[in-house]
């Protein structure tokens, strides 16, 4: 136990090491591997994909700072449930965090483990097995998680690590190739219309998602103040030069049109553009290595997800705004026991179901508002409490958060105009959470 926490509450175990591979690792998924090829179906060249990526890089960017600003104010469990709580009322802190327990958090654990089964069929016969390994994946890192924060914490700095290796690697070996060609990087017809480029920004801003979820722990992260900013703007970092790096190599070993067309039946089942990408260098082993790539990233994200996120409900149960239970801590572990096993528990539900592909479709909509109203959080609160200790300030103040912002609602308004019912669901998903406020409130 860290010295000063006191039983059943939660232990400030994580370091900076710690905390830098959470971030990384919840945010390297599968975006990676997967979005390249229809960013290149939206956009029509490499040029157009490269800058998607960058304006999805800076906006997350962006966004992790207002993050960091955030979580040095407040540096306890809950992440979003309490900056919204704290800029805008616990109304919005609660839809936020209803949305979040019910299908976000368990519906991404519940992807990143069938999408791990999926790969591993590659490396293991599993052939029709995947649901059910699925399943085993969520108890086992669900029970690992249940251990010690500092456990799980040394858990996904070992996975990071591995999968940093892989990939670093991987796009190394590419480049370095002899069979590619720069001249590749200019070729197509790029799409600058609001439609293409706006999918295509989307479908990178859902490859580098995952930055908001190391605040939500920050109450298990040791000098907070100082390590939740560091981590973010670090973590960042990283993950952004690697998928620079990454997509460079794609580019540079392949001819468009294989990009383009690697959602063939052929490759249904694989990250095709990685795949293809790896049999150019290491020809048939390529599979092997892209699949174990995959594996280790899909498994890294899921654990940092179960790690971070039980601690949502945590925070609005310490609120009295949800059910008791989840917002106690066992006294030998210093975790969450209960809010850990309940949310694995709704995750093995979805992945038996096959639904979770859909709803986390409908969520990523609702995401982005929450993003929106937690950075316009940042300039509510040093209007209205300019006193406050800012352990860490947003550079360029307040030009950062009103871009990003304003931003994200442009985004939204591309994602109602491309996907109007799925955006409409997203936001009657939050719009639910209303009269379970109202019933919250009134039995508190």
């Amino acid at each position: 136990m860290a010295s000063g926490d006191p039983p059943g509450e939660l232990r400030r175990s994580l370091g900076l090491r710690d905390a830098s591979a959470l971030v990384i690792g919840t945010v390297i998924g599968t975006g990676v591997f997967l979005k390249t090829a229809p960013m290149t179906q939206a956009v029509g060249s490499p040029l157009a994909v490269m800058v998607a990526w960058a304006v999805a890089g800076a906006l997350s960017f962006t966004g992790a700072l207002a993050y960091a600003e955030l979580g040095a104010m407040y540096p306890h469990a809950g992440g979003e449930y309490v900056y919204l709580r704290e800029a805008w009322g616990r109304l919005p802190g609660f839809l936020y965090g209803w949305t979040r327990f019910w299908i976000g958090t368990p519906g991404s654990i519940a992807a990143y483990a069938v999408g791990a089964a999926t790969f591993a069929d590659g490396l293991l016969p599993i052939g029709g097995a995947r649901v059910p390994v699925a399943v085993g994946l969520i108890g086992v890192f669900t029970a690992l998680n249940c251990l010690t924060v500092a456990f799980g914490g040394r858990v996904q700095s070992i996975m990071t690590a591995l999968k940093l290796t892989i990939v670093l690697g991987l796009a190394v070996m590419v480049i370095g190739g002899s069979g590619g060609d720069w001249g590749r990087l200019g070729g197509g017809t790029a799409h600058w219309g609001v439609s293409a480029f706006g999918a295509a920004t989307l479908a990178a801003l859902w490859a580098t998602d995952g930055w908001n979820n190391l605040p939500m722990a920050a109450g298990e992260v040791r000098d907070p103040e100082r390590n939740v900013p560091r981590a973010l703007v670090v973590g960042m970092l990283i993950v952004l030069g690697l998928y620079v790096l990454v997509n460079l190599a794609f580019f540079y070993a392949l001819p468009l049109e294989s990009i383009v067309t690697s959602n063939s039946d052929a490759y249904k089942d694989a990250p095709a553009v990685a795949t293809r990408a790896a049999e150019s260098v290491l020809g048939s082993a390529g599979v092997r290595v892209i699949s174990v790539a995959f594996v280790l990233s899909a498994l890294g994200a899921m654990n940092g997800s179960i790690l971070t996120s039980a601690r949502v409900p945590y925070a609005m149960a310490k609120d009295k705004l949800f059910f008791a239970a989840l917002g106690r801590v066992s006294t030998r572990t210093g975790v969450p026991v209960i809010a850990v096993i309940v949310q694995g528990a709704w995750a093995c539900v979805l992945a038996s179901s096959g639904s979770f592909d859909q709803l986390t479709n409908y969520v990523v909509f609702a995401s982005w508002v929450f993003y929106a109203l937690a950075a316009a959080g940042v300039i509510a609160l040093r209007i209205r409490h300019p006193g406050l200790a800012r352990p860490f300030r947003v550079p360029f103040y307040p030009w950062l958060p009103v871009v990003f912002v304003l931003t994200s609602i442009a985004l939204l308004a591309v994602t109602i105009w491309n996907a109007p019912t799925e955006s409409a669901i997203g936001l009657g998903f939050i719009a639910a959470g209303v009269p379970a406020y109202a019933i919250a409130r009134r039995t508190r």
